[in-house]
């Protein structure tokens, strides 16, 4: 995408899986990518200058050893804690970016980031904008540098996220895809979901 505003992006993938059984960023997207490629995919093909994969300490071995080919704008930071959720992670991020860049958030439970999505999300001009189909928010949601910028001066690390957003302006995006709303948590939703 052509867009005068540079931005980032954060995939938090730092959480235990236990109920998949299996790092869900390493599960098939399509015949030729995982997840976490898929993210990086679009977040990449949107312009994104930097974007930074939060992993768990076994999530980051797991990762080498898949031998996946990331692009070399990508940066992988350890969450020592993944107990104090997203948060942490999200602040782990933002701690390592090079410059504030208003900036996209993706779990990597929901993969299916569209580019038409991000392009509305750009379009806001708040602190804190996440995408809604029928009436339910979504992801990916983005946040601006006001909020990267705080986030690297807040004391605390165990935060709830919702609590943390709250504190900005915000504005829910009417979207037309109902896949923002989409979690892959078991192996029952990926084999239906994916028609496995």
């Amino acid at each position: 995408m052509n867009n005068s505003k540079k931005y980032s992006a954060i995939i938090l993938s730092a959480g235990k899986s236990s109920r998949m059984g299996v790092h869900k960023f390493s599960l098939k997207y399509n015949a030729t990518t995982t997840f976490l490629e898929n993210l990086i995919n679009q977040f990449n093909n949107f312009g994104c200058e930097e974007i930074i994969v939060v992993l768990n300490p076994d999530g980051k071995v797991f990762l080498e050893n898949l031998k996946l080919n990331l692009l070399s704008k990508i940066k992988i930071v350890i969450n020592e804690h993944p107990e104090w959720e997203r948060f942490y992670s999200l602040k782990l991020a933002a701690n390592e970016f090079s410059k504030y860049n208003p900036t996209f958030v993706s779990n990597i439970d929901n993969p299916f980031v569209d580019l038409k999505v991000l392009e509305l999300l750009a379009k806001s001009d708040t602190d804190y904008s996440y995408p809604v189909f029928n009436g339910r928010g979504g992801h990916p949601f983005l946040i601006s540098e006001r909020v990267i910028a705080d986030l690297n001066s807040e004391p605390k690390d165990e935060i709830h996220l919702k609590e943390f957003l709250g504190r900005y302006s915000k504005s829910a995006i009417t979207v037309n895809d109902e896949k923002v709303l989409l979690n892959v948590n078991t192996e029952e939703e990926y084999r239906r979901l994916f028609k496995i």
